[in-house]
């Protein structure tokens, strides 16, 4: 037996690929296309020989600051994009490629056009905020001056009124004439016009009535339009405000609350006729600013168009740019400065690969000198390295997230591929959900290629890598739905009429009177009829939950299994005898026989009570079993199953670590007084 098992051929993923060690000495000229190239390639692992400098203290750290600023740039302008609503291309363009110093050169000169037209639009949409809300104030507070009957004249109105937004003291002639018109000395009823953000108002009028002490008068109106906030580029719903006063102490409380509120006040003439002047004004110079600010944002969706056409090329050129100065960082110069020293892991059937990837490089570079590639001795432990493909990458990686095997290790992930799903169906099975899981799977699959060369999100992203484990999830699922007779948790007689059927003729409601068998065993899964009696729960329950057992003694059996497969592999004895054993015999004394329990109930229909018979295997293993007796001699074996489970535990904790202790003891050492004996004799 064991010879053929040591004659079976190797499986090329069963253990990890086979790894050298390998020096690289590269010329400088050709260091940057030869990193580039082994990067492309993804079979080369390179040790860090500056583990002991900082990142500011490398040779090209420079080169590394300059791509992070790049970076940075290309993420504004991708907020840049999003924020105006425009959508990147997600395929990269076909443009050749370019040097670094010139893409670091486009992208400044984007940058500062950028941040140079922003700088423009907010100055004019702040501008044009401003003459929309004046707008709002002339027609809504005239509105009140008008119900108000006012008997003030023309010239104490606007002497009375404040400005404080001098802004608009250029929006026209006729307004300026108004500003310096008056005399200072008018008593009476003043007010002060302005607009306020809508959240505001209630403990706006609040603070204003106990600041005067309820001597005004406050007016308010709702603004038909929404004001767009130039910094967060949102609709700002705003109501306009006139406030009636008298003193000036009572001005210069209303001005400072305006001001700590952030209201704005504008200047609002009394006559109706300047007031329609002035409004004429203002609409003109909103026509125009609109005009304006229209062609702005047509110039600046032009560059951002522009910019995304390239953003995704440009992107994926930084990365690997900076993933080569990254590379690059961890080589050491030799003593003449002259040639980069490199050292690295790599598969052993990769070596012919990376020479010729290195001799394309040293002939792309018009270098004199070729990169040597060497071969080294190594003590140290290898990296793990497992070819996968489409359809085991994914679950190599489900496996990885819980541990990396160690290097030629026996790999989980061979077994994953049929378990991870199958176990997931056993827990999830439905055949209905099942064929909608099937679908979107097989659609997955269908557009393989187009989805492949697309930019996906990341939960599609995630699940267009996993569609092939996706697909065996539904192929199980449906496989265990039909076990379990659900679709949609609904039963169907698929594979024939019930084996029960009511107790007599005038049953009419099986769900109470119970049911009988007539005929024989329903072929294939759960009977249809078990679903809504009254025995439904714990027959389903217990057949799930007993199932799941056998499933999950039979996985720990082959872990352990695993586990000698590897002590074998690595020569290594000690792990068989105080490792494999006794956890194989722990392991089965206690769950291998509850499994075997299960398997006999279920055979014999017994009515045996396995909860009962565990609990007391333990407490009173002497105990006559009675109605819970499954076999002849169970009582027998259940006491030298205890004894050998006992045993297995001090076996597999305790003789392992002193054994590795005293051979780590045992090792001989150079002698202090030696080393110095040495030098005295020297």
């Amino acid at each position: 037996m064991m010879d053929y098992v040591n004659n079976l051929p190797a499986m090329d993923l069963m253990r990890s690929e086979k790894m050298m060690f390998a020096q690289l000495i590269i010329p400088v000229e050709s260091a940057h296309r030869a990193v580039s190239y082994l990067g492309q390639l993804g079979l080369l692992q390179f040790r860090d020989l500056n583990d002991d400098k900082s990142p500011f203290q490398r040779t090209f750290v420079n080169q590394v600051k300059r791509c992070a600023e790049m970076s940075r740039k290309l993420r504004f302008f991708k907020d840049q994009i999003q924020k105006a609503g425009l959508l990147p291309s997600s395929l990269p363009s076909s443009q050749p490629d370019f040097e670094l110093e010139e893409l670091e050169t486009r992208l400044s000169d984007h940058e500062h056009e950028l941040i140079e037209m922003n700088a423009n639009s907010e100055k004019l949409q702040q501008t044009y905020n401003e003459l929309l809300e004046f707008k709002m104030v002339l027609q809504k507070a005239g509105d009140f001056l008008i119900s108000g009957g006012s008997s003030a004249t023309q010239e104490t109105e606007l002497e009375e009124n404040v400005f404080i937004n001098s802004d608009y003291a250029d929006a026209g002639s006729l307004l300026e004439q108004e500003m310096q018109h008056g005399t200072s000395h008018q008593s009476g009823v003043k007010f002060i016009s302005g607009i306020i953000c809508k959240s505001n108002i209630m403990r706006f009028e609040r603070m204003l009535f106990r600041t005067t002490r309820g001597n005004m008068f406050f007016n308010q109106a709702r603004t038909d339009d929404h004001i767009v906030d130039p910094a967060t580029n949102e609709m700002v719903e705003k109501t306009v405000f006139v406030v009636f006063f008298s003193g000036e102490q009572s001005r210069k409380k209303i001005l400072k609350i305006c001001e700590a509120f952030g209201a704005n006040c504008y200047p609002i003439p009394e006559d109706l006729t300047k007031r329609r002047q002035i409004t004429g004004e203002v609409l003109s110079r909103l026509s125009e600013l609109e005009t304006t600010l229209e062609a702005g944002l047509r110039h600046r969706d032009a560059a951002l168009n522009s910019i995304g056409f390239h953003l995704t090329k440009w992107i994926i050129m930084v990365k690997r740019e900076k993933a080569i100065y990254d590379t690059l960082n961890m080589l050491n110069f030799d003593v003449t400065k002259k040639c980069l020293v490199g050292e690295g892991w790599c598969p052993v059937f990769a070596k012919d690969k990376i020479q010729e990837a290195l001799q394309r490089a040293t002939f792309d570079s018009n270098s004199q000198v070729g990169i040597i590639f060497h071969v080294m001795d190594s003590t140290e432990l290898p990296p793990t390295y497992f070819r996968t493909n489409d359809f085991t990458n994914p679950c190599q990686e489900i496996v990885d997230a819980y541990g990396v095997a160690k290097y030629q290790e026996a790999n989980p992930a061979v077994y994953a591929i049929v378990t991870f799903p199958f176990l997931f169906a056993v827990m999830f099975g439905d055949w209905g959900h099942g064929i909608c899981l099937l679908l979107g799977a097989l659609y997955l699959i269908a557009r393989e290629k187009r989805f492949s060369s697309q930019k996906l999100g990341s939960f599609m992203e995630m699940l267009f890598g996993g569609r092939y484990v996706l697909l065996l999830m539904s192929l199980f699922s449906v496989y265990c739905g039909f076990i379990y007779n659900e679709f949609f948790s609904v039963p169907f007689h698929i594979f024939g009429p019930s084996a029960y059927r009511c107790r007599d003729a005038t049953c009419s409601d099986a769900r109470s009177v119970g049911l009988i068998k007539y005929r024989a065993t329903y072929p294939f899964g759960v009977d249809p009829s078990w679903r809504g009696s009254r025995s439904e729960l714990p027959f389903l329950n217990s057949l799930k939950m007993k199932m799941s057992i056998l499933f999950g003694v039979a996985q720990m059996n082959l872990g352990i299994i695993l586990s000698y497969f590897n002590a074998r592999y690595f020569n290594n004895p000690l792990d068989i005898k105080y490792q494999f054993i006794p956890q194989m015999i722990f392991l089965n004394c206690l769950f291998g026989y509850l499994s075997l329990l299960i398997i006999i109930k279920w055979c014999t229909g017994s009515q045996a009570d396995l909860y009962h018979v565990m609990i007391y295997m333990f407490l009173s293993p002497f105990e006559n079993l009675g109605e819970n007796k499954l076999f002849w001699g169970q009582s027998v074996l259940q006491v030298i199953l205890l004894l050998l489970a006992m045993i297995a535990v001090p076996w597999m904790l305790f003789p392992k670590p002193f054994i590795l202790k005293r051979r780590h003891t045992e090792i001989p050492r150079p002698h202090l007084w030696s080393s110095w004996n040495f030098r005295c004799v020297q």
